[in-house]
């Protein structure tokens, strides 16, 4: 297959379809690859890269999204916990990354598989160009026979730090990539009722649609060695399934069983209707670089008539952000009604904002003479 083309993914609805997934997003968080002491513990890395090898082996093409850099540092730098400070992250994202990528490297090897690390953050794959990168650059390396193992780039992010979560990357990853399954591997086996340890907490094994979970009492403080929780984790299930791509959350001593279509864990099954696009991308894989405010004409042309946006329905911009980024589209009550890409930048659109078409062209320039946001790139959420 061309890197050019999108892949589609098989859109799996039930366990058994999983021994039938060709392409999958494996996901692994800190505290399940750690021993209590905050060192990385090759053991539990060997067991996972155990079974992900079989799978290999019979054909499907594997993606490791791997946590743990931060926390493969701890033991060796005398943390005894994740730093808050940010400086601190940094570096111990920088002395963990080189530990976990060689030890992922030496786990695969003992199967003649090779590895490759792929150090990402969340602008990676929200900017159309570098999204398309990313894509390339992974479905290259899967063409090539090898294993890529994706982390979030901790060493130079900083917002990604504090707020960002490899569950969410890696449903990222999933949807990129069209994976048939992105499977969620943490120390907790499955979704409950309630909190696991409570009394009468029961196993949920199938989520069709994870807005029918209200009631439900999900925490969201991950470990002392990572930054997720089962919201994140379900946020991410949510991200996969709506865009065809099945999920499966379960806990690394179940790995082999969940891939194997047993009834472990909980089953995210992949929903019908939406094929992989660029307007799907921009509506599930997007966060704004700011927002852009409309007037009530405009608001109503973009949500019901999926007009283009002109210059003329804008009444404020909010943010800084470049030309050809997503942006956010707001009705005059403050809802984001809309996702697009903009073709001018946050100071051009202010400067354009409530001029028609021929004001903006005769005071701005002839560039100025199209929408701020084309219909072909815009989607209603």
């Amino acid at each position: 297959m061309s890197v050019a083309e999108l892949r589609q993914p098989a859109r799996l609805t039930s366990r058994d379809d999983l021994l039938d997934a060709r392409r999958l997003v494996v996901k692994i968080g800190s505290s399940s690859l750690t021993d209590e002491g905050g060192r990385l513990d090759e053991a539990r890395v060997q067991g996972i890269a155990d079974t992900a090898a079989s799978l290999a082996e019979r054909g499907t093409e594997l993606v490791i999204v791997s946590s743990g850099a931060i926390a493969a540092a701890l033991g060796p730098l005398g943390l005894p916990e994740r730093p808050a400070a940010v400086a601190l992250q940094q570096a111990a994202a920088s002395v963990g990354q080189a530990l976990l990528a060689t030890a992922w490297q030496a786990a695969f090897a003992r199967h003649g598989r090779v590895t490759g690390q792929v150090l990402l953050t969340e602008s990676d794959v929200i900017r159309p160009q570098t999204y398309r990168n990313v894509r390339t650059a992974l479905e290259t390396l899967l063409g090539l026979g090898t294993v890529p193992v994706v982390n979030e780039n901790d060493t130079t992010a900083t917002h990604e730090i504090r707020f960002g979560d490899n569950d969410r990357l890696a449903a990222l990853v999933a949807q990129l990539l069209g994976a048939d399954a992105l499977i969620l591997l943490t120390d907790v086996d499955a979704l409950y009722t309630a909190p696991p340890r409570e009394a009468g907490a029961v196993r949920i094994g199938q989520v069709e649609d994870v807005a029918r979970l209200a009631g439900v009492s999900i925490g969201s403080v991950g470990s002392k060695v990572g930054t997720g929780g089962m919201v994140t984790k379900l946020s991410a299930a949510q991200l996969a399934s709506t865009t065809g791509t099945a999920a499966l959350l379960t806990s690394t001593e179940q790995f082999s069983a969940g891939i194997a279509g047993k009834d472990v864990g909980t089953f995210f099954p992949a929903q019908h209707g939406r094929r992989r696009s660029r307007l799907v991308w921009l509506r599930f894989a997007t966060r704004g670089a700011g927002t852009v405010h409309l007037d009530d004409g405009a608001a109503q042309a973009v949500r019901s008539r999926r007009r283009s946006l002109l210059a003329v329905g804008i009444s404020r911009v909010e943010g800084a952000f470049p030309a050809g980024v997503p942006v956010d589209l707001a009705a005059p009550d403050g809802e984001v009604i809309a996702r697009g890409l903009t073709s001018f930048s946050s100071d051009e659109l202010r400067a354009m904002a409530g001029l028609g078409t021929e004001e903006a062209r005769e005071r701005l320039g002839d560039r100025f003479h199209r929408p701020a946001i084309h219909r072909d790139q815009l989607v209603v959420l």
